[in-house]
């Protein structure tokens, strides 16, 4: 495995019309923090309730109401900062973040700005071409969300929802190592799936529930290794924020319009000004939304109505040690199994998918499991529309048919059959092939007289085979023909190089 700490490679230069660029980017996820009530509040989090119907007092910011920590909510985000490998402060303070929006019924948003709960840590991404990069965490804080304003239920007016209002959400800051388009939605792809196997973000990015403002750049050839040697961030060129973007093919192709803007943009004597930008997926463009703020805009200053954030070190040790397999160390097992890194890589994306190959691959060679999932059940998975929490056939059933094959009761054609069959109609595996004959044909006898019929019905073709033997394939599927797709294939082709007294290949 190939491990690059964020050096410029030449063929991931942008080029433009007067020479080379690099593209710099970071990242600031949103991820909702997996609780039953919200971060200040008790009331509820559930998704898809009437709007204003998970409001509470505090939540809708009437005066004199006081925030009470949810201990849930901290233990949540304790257990991510751990399974992103950082430091976790025993010591955090919350703060005030004030701006004004008709959806933030306080005027501030309870935020954590200098002290964070969770420092610096790092997520291993993994790429199409077998190689890893590492990207650095600046930081996981806490906050609470915003409510929602909704601009399309009247033709004159403007409506807000604050179910939302309140709600703990984990900010997971990146560094800024990533360099291309695919890095990017790598590393959102990477993160979603390690808060998903820890249980605390669900990543349900269709409902919000996960989001990223991207923050791109760029800078001529060199300015990244500026950059890593001084530790200033002018060699990176003005960055851009794209706010809210909620799919990984979203955060491509926005990278790649925004960092191609902005290569235009210097390239015709123009300045890239610091914004915040929305992208376009119609359009496949991003717009200016507004200039970007700075920190002293929100004037933070520490929560008066909520003390500093302590506990022991006993407690992150105990919650460690309830930290499940996460993706990166289960891809090192599925590897030492017999897996490349590109099929264990896969396989890891969701836990759901790997709890299941894991299922799938008791007692049968570990790659013609996750052969027989990519392509036969994930295959059927997409063209049904389903996932894999939907499959219609158990992991323990698909284990039957492989071993089927391995045992050579079953063919690997019949084996597909045979899944068809099981996916629509369901039952035993094992109990379909006995009740409908689907038993492979491995008697010589057999084989032999529907190869004697094949002979006897294409004479021309015997002088033909032995003038050039390749065509010998032509037979084989002539004689699975005449038994129904049942014989043996390897056993047909024995028998055949005998009858025909054909050589034997190489």
């Amino acid at each position: 495995m190939v491990v690059r700490m964020n050096a410029p490679i030449k063929n991931k230069l942008l080029k433009g019309e007067t020479g080379e660029w690099e593209i710099v980017i970071g990242m600031e996820v949103h991820a909702q923090v997996l609780s039953q009530s919200k971060l200040f509040s008790g009331a509820s989090t559930t998704f898809g309730a009437e709007p204003n119907n998970n409001v509470s007092f505090i939540d809708a910011g009437f005066p004199g109401m006081l925030p009470v920590i949810n201990e849930k909510c901290v233990e949540q985000a304790v257990r991510t900062g751990l399974g992103l490998k950082a430091k976790i402060n025993l010591r955090s303070l919350f703060d005030r973040k004030n701006y004004f929006y008709p959806d933030l019924p306080q005027g501030y948003q309870i935020s954590q700005y200098k002290d964070p709960i969770v420092g610096e840590g790092e997520v291993l991404i993994d790429l199409k071409d077998g190689e890893s990069i590492k990207v650095g965490i600046e930081r996981l804080h806490l906050e609470q969300d915003a409510g929602k304003s909704l601009h399309d239920q009247h033709p004159d007016h403007s409506f807000v929802d604050l179910n939302r209002s309140g709600i703990a959400l984990m900010e997971i800051v990146s560094k800024p190592h990533m360099r291309t388009s695919e890095e990017a939605a790598a590393f959102l792809k990477k993160l979603r799936a390690i808060v998903r196997y820890l249980g605390t973000c669900d990543g349900n990015m269709d409902e919000g529930s996960m989001r990223a403002d991207v923050n791109v750049s760029v800078c001529r050839v060199g300015g990244y290794d500026e950059f890593r040697k001084t530790g200033s961030f002018k060699s990176l060129g003005t960055r851009c924020e794209i706010k809210n973007v909620n799919s990984m093919r979203f955060i491509a192709q926005a990278v790649e319009y925004e960092a191609r803007r902005q290569i235009e943009v210097i390239e015709g004597g123009g300045t890239i000004a610091q914004e915040t930008r929305l992208y376009d997926s119609k359009l496949g463009e991003t717009r200016s939304m507004r200039s970007k703020e700075e920190a002293h805009d929100y004037r933070y200053f520490p929560d008066p109505d909520l003390l500093p954030l302590e506990f022991e070190q006993s407690w992150v040790d105990a919650i460690a040690k309830t930290l499940p397999e996460l993706p990166d160390e289960k891809k090192a097992r599925f590897m030492q199994s017999g897996l490349s890194p590109y099929d264990a890589s896969v396989l890891v994306g969701e836990r759901e998918l790997a709890d299941y190959y894991e299922e799938l691959a008791k007692g049968v060679d570990a790659k013609a499991a996750a052969n027989w999932l990519n392509n036969e059940i994930v295959g059927r998975l997409n063209r049904d529309g389903l996932s894999i929490t939907d499959v219609p056939v158990s992991a323990a059933a698909n284990n039957a048919i492989i071993q089927m094959i391995f045992d050579q009761t079953i063919s690997g054609k019949i084996a597909k059959d045979l899944l068809d069959v099981v996916w629509t109609e369901g039952g035993d595996p094992r109990q379909v092939v006995e009740a409908r004959g689907m038993k492979q044909v491995t008697d010589t006898g057999a084989i032999d007289a529907a190869i004697e019929a094949v002979i006897a019905a294409n004479p021309d073709k015997v002088e033909e085979v032995k003038a050039k033997p390749k065509l010998s394939a032509w037979f084989v599927g002539q004689v699975m023909k005449q038994t129904g797709g049942k014989a043996n294939p390897a056993a047909v082709n024995a028998a055949l190089k005998t009858r025909l007294n054909l050589p034997d290949e190489g």
